[in-house]
């Protein structure tokens, strides 16, 4: 079986599956957010080298105040814990999005987890916190143009290759298989640019019940899809 190198996981259905439970969101948050060891780990034993994680769009500053700020304080928990587990798994971690609208002490977080994790070399995670795709492609024109008025490159030289290096991807091949849990059949704004030729599989189990077996299982959906390109039949990376 071909183990896809690079997947992307939308990560939904933590709230609905919390009130299928008669509980409240943020039981399904927190629930969700320890799943992410788990399947990290599966990934891991599975052969997969890359896995980049939707933990919070830029859309979801949105949802309810009291939603947000418990979203805000699992996550800044998860990847404090996240140091220990880097370490213990050998899991290089790094956060992708605006991390400027985050609180001064997350950001710090964040760079403690990037340096403490940074020499590992087992599974490369991405985490995408308060990322939007469109938001991430106006950020890279803008570092893009900010370059050539410095003098350091032309508008000439622009090209799929020389703008992927200005993404927050910078340096990671793109996916090969996105996988959003939960029944919904959507991107919702995640690595548009990056998943122009992955393969999607949409199943409707919820992320706090998404485990080893059913990344097995997309995995399995992903080998039984006829790659094509052009007419022909290439392995697209």
């Amino acid at each position: 079986m071909k183990i896809p190198r690079h997947v992307a996981i939308i990560l939904d259905g933590n709230g609905r599956w919390a009130k299928s439970k008669g509980m409240p969101r943020n039981y399904g948050h927190t629930a969700g957010a320890k799943n992410v060891e788990t399947v990290c780990a599966a990934a891991y034993d599975l052969g997969i080298k890359y896995v980049t994680m939707y933990a919070f769009s830029t859309e979801n500053w949105n949802r309810p105040e009291g939603e947000v700020a418990a979203l805000m304080k699992l996550l800044e928990s998860y990847l404090k814990n996240c140091i220990k587990t880097a370490d213990k798994n050998n899991m290089r971690v790094r956060v992708i999005g605006d991390t400027m609208r985050l609180s001064e002490k997350f950001q710090e977080q964040i760079r403690l987890l990037e340096e403490a994790s940074k020499k590992n070399d087992g599974l490369y995670l991405q985490i995408a916190i308060n990322y939007g795709s469109r938001d991430e492609i106006i950020r890279a024109m803008r570092r893009y143009f900010s370059d050539i008025e410095a003098g350091k490159c032309s508008a000439e030289e622009i090209s799929e290759e020389v703008f992927e290096q200005y993404l927050d991807t910078a340096g990671v091949p793109d996916p090969d298989l996105l996988i959003r849990t939960s029944g919904e059949q959507r991107l919702s704004n995640y690595l548009l640019w990056q998943l122009a030729y992955s393969e999607f599989y949409f199943t409707e189990v919820p992320w706090p019940e998404f485990g080893k077996e059913e990344l097995e299982k997309a995995i399995e959906a992903y080998n039984s899809r006829d790659r094509r390109f052009g007419g022909l039949a290439p392995e697209i990376k």
